[in-house]
């Protein structure tokens, strides 16, 4: 059982590269080619880790069902998705935030207001929240677009740097919730595979509060 290796599932994208960085810091020697690697599984048979390359999203999917013992997620995919994982671990990387955004000096409909969004449940749990009624559009990317053209009042987007908001005329109405990428385990696997797991967060651990500090 040992001998089996931790299978670690990690996102494409922005959260990829400063994920691997923090594993390389906590001691653990990547391969240079890793993350240029084009393949959706890589094994590090040095290290005993296996890492599945997924969609951010599906991450949490993936190891919930078990099939990665431990994943890379943002907050951000872990509020949407609400999946029986556990989060062990803040890595406090590819920090950025949820907001609420439109375009400048705009009110909202008075009768359901028209929300675009790839966060679908975190959206329609704020605007709850704030007893507000709203008609949620469901969006896969370029949300920026869906008050442009009238498609909707606001959207629910990431903001890292506020940037792409600004590039598109688009100001930031409200602040939801601050987000950074957490290492999430699957129950099971958190039981057999104890040992090896609270190893991984333990040096983990050591490098994001020599971080902090």
């Amino acid at each position: 059982m040992n001998d089996t290796p931790l299978i670690i599932a990690m996102p494409k994208g922005r959260i990829f590269h400063e994920a691997a960085e923090l594993l390389r810091k906590a001691g653990y020697q990547l391969p240079p080619e890793f993350d240029e690697s084009r393949k959706l599984i890589v094994d590090v048979s040095e290290e005993n880790l296996q890492f599945i390359l997924a969609k951010p999203m599906d991450v949490p999917t993936y190891v919930e069902h078990g099939v990665a013992d431990l994943g890379i997620a943002g907050k951000d995919v872990m509020l949407e998705e609400e999946r029986d994982v556990y989060e062990l671990l803040d890595l406090k990387i590819s920090p950025c935030y949820l907001a609420v955004a439109g375009l400048p000096d705009t009110k909202m409909n008075e009768v359901a207001p028209k929300i675009a969004t790839k966060y679908p449940n975190v959206a329609s749990s704020y605007f709850r929240e704030q007893g507000e009624q709203v008609e949620i559009i469901k969006l896969n990317g370029s949300i920026e677009l869906a008050p442009i053209v009238g498609l909707a009042d606001r959207i629910v987007d990431i903001v890292s740097t506020g940037r792409t908001l600004k590039e598109n005329g688009l100001v930031e109405y409200e602040h939801i919730v601050d987000v950074t990428s957490r290492l999430i385990v699957n129950p099971v696997s958190y039981r057999i595979k104890d040992a090896a797991i609270e190893q991984i967060v333990d040096r983990l651990n050591r490098v994001i509060s020599e971080k902090v500090v």
